[in-house]
């Protein structure tokens, strides 16, 4: 049974040996094949690459060749190039030397028919210079001659004329000194007008600022006419308490509906106003609580005197003054001259100064600084005695401004120095703001009575030849007769003037007056 089976297996299985043995043989003979064609193949590309590349190279060397003897021609060209451009260059400085030294030969020649000229002149020039020298000492003898005789007929020694000639040469020419000086002078001073007028023309246009004249007196509204009563209340005793308190007048007439505060002291008068009005609208008006409405409105008032000092120097740009000088602008608010708010006038002065030193090229903030602070004494005036530029420049010295500053306060309605140009420019720019049209107010009846006043005074003085009040009042020019008065007698004149206002007069601020006396030689030429 298994013989059966195997036996047909064995067979099969040989077969298939023999088959696979087949495939092996033909597989490798024919990689064998192809293993052959492959080689042929890669001798044939190698020898084509081998005879491709020695062609190549042949090109190679010969394109190499052809540019080497493309750029020797180059070069060949270029230096024959060269060295045509250095020969024509050699040809035109050899052009050059030859026409130089055909010059020079011309200039050799010239040099010497020059000195053949000189030497004729140094000739004629020597003879002249000994003719001349003959001539001199001739006339030197005829001038001795000449001086020898008029000393015979003057009878002056030599020095003597000497002396009289030049003394009378210095006199002509002082005349004439004086004459040119006089010109000069007048023709700077017409050049400074017209600087100085534009100046302030343009800062007055620069800065163009409204202005009110304000009132003095203060007035308080009552409902009606019985409120007087009340304020005055039994036996008076109302209205004596809060003058006490308030260290104010208060004036109660006739006039219906109205209540006048008077005070010198600005603030006080303010702080009585502002009591009254409260006390008014309160209802309750006895002397208790009129102290409890004024100690709360004092402490309201100075408060808002700091915030409006403050202000003030922020509108200006000086944040930092001292908390004094702050307090002093305030009040400067409630504080008036012929009408003029003077803090609105003080600010208006700060900036005009600042724009005329910043044409002039100076320290604008400075004259900001001395113009804001010019006027701060009239914020005492009233407590202290001296007009106000002294009492404001101590208060300026004590809370350390700037000389500048100081001096600015001090000077500015009075003399003041060359070298202290901020006071001037304060002075002028005041002077400004002051006359500004609706600037300060006064009735012509009373303006014209003080200055008749002043002047009738002066003229009063024996001695006074004339008077004319100028700047608003504030000053005085007085011409006395040279014949009459000397210089010491002028100065008595001017004291007694001075004596004679104080004892006669009531006036706001400081009166300046100045004595003029001259004396005149006129001659004319005919």
């Amino acid at each position: 049974m298994w013989n059966i089976i195997i036996q047909p297996v064995a067979d099969h299985l040989g077969l298939f040996i023999m088959v696979i043995s087949a495939s092996i043989l033909g597989s490798y003979f024919l990689v064998r094949k192809l293993d052959k064609m492959r080689l042929v193949d890669a001798e044939t590309r190698a020898r084509n690459i081998e005879k491709n590349a020695l062609e190549q190279a042949e090109r190679i060397r010969q394109d190499a060749e052809l540019e080497i003897k493309q750029k020797q021609l180059d070069a060949k060209l270029e230096a024959e190039k060269d060295l045509r451009i250095l020969r024509e260059e050699l040809h035109e400085r050899e052009r050059t030397l030859n026409k130089r030294d055909d010059a020079l030969a011309q200039q050799q020649e010239q040099i010497k028919k020059q000195e053949k000229v000189n030497e004729t002149t140094q000739r004629k020039l020597a003879e002249k210079i000994r003719d001349q020298q003959q001539r001199s000492e001739e006339l030197e003898k005829l001038i001795h001659k000449e001086r020898e005789t008029l000393h015979q007929i003057s009878g002056l020694s030599k020095e003597e004329a000497t002396n009289r000639i030049l003394s009378e040469l210095e006199k002509e020419l002082q005349h004439d000194m004086g004459q040119l000086i006089l010109k000069h002078e007048k023709k700077m001073q017409d050049t400074c007008e017209d600087i100085s007028r534009e100046i302030l023309l343009s800062s007055l246009q620069r800065y163009a600022a409204a202005h009110t004249a304000e009132a003095t007196t203060s007035t308080v509204d009552i409902p009606n006419d019985e409120m007087k009563g009340r304020i005055i209340g039994r036996e008076g005793r109302n209205i004596r308490a809060f003058e006490n308190v308030t260290g104010v007048d208060v004036i109660i007439d006739d006039t219906p509906g109205v209540v006048i505060v008077s005070s010198f002291d600005t603030i006080r008068r303010e702080i009585a106003r502002q009591a009254l009005a409260k006390l008014i609208i309160d209802g309750r008006i006895h002397p208790s609580r009129i102290e409890e409405i004024v100690l709360q409105t004092q402490e309201q008032l100075e408060k808002m005197v700091q915030k409006i000092g403050e202000e003030a120097c922020i509108e200006v740009g000086f944040p930092n003054i001292h908390d004094k000088i702050v307090n002093l602008l305030g009040r400067l608010h409630y504080r008036t001259s012929y009408s003029q708010n003077v803090l609105r006038h003080s600010i208006e002065v700060a900036f005009l100064s600042g724009m005329i030193a910043e044409q002039l090229g100076l320290d604008e903030r400075l004259a900001r600084r001395c113009g804001l602070l010019h006027d701060i004494g009239k914020a005492v005036d009233h407590e202290v005695e001296g007009g106000h530029p002294k009492i404001g420049a101590d208060l300026l010295k004590r809370y350390g401004e700037p000389k500048e500053v100081v001096a600015a306060a001090l000077h500015h309605h009075d003399d003041f120095h060359v070298e202290q140009i901020y006071t001037a420019i304060v002075a002028a720019a005041d002077a400004a703001s002051a006359s500004r049209p609706g600037a300060r107010r006064e009735t012509l009846e009373r303006y014209i009575r003080r200055m008749e006043e002043l002047e009738t005074i002066a003229c009063e003085m024996p001695g006074v030849e004339q008077a004319f009040a100028i700047q608003a009042g504030r000053e005085l020019r007085v011409l006395v007769s040279a014949k009459e008065t000397s210089d010491e007698t002028a100065a008595k004149i001017c004291r007694e003037i001075v004596r004679a206002f104080e004892e006669r007069l009531s006036y706001p601020g400081e009166i300046r007056v100045t004595v003029i006396r001259e004396t005149r030689f006129t001659e004319i030429a005919k």
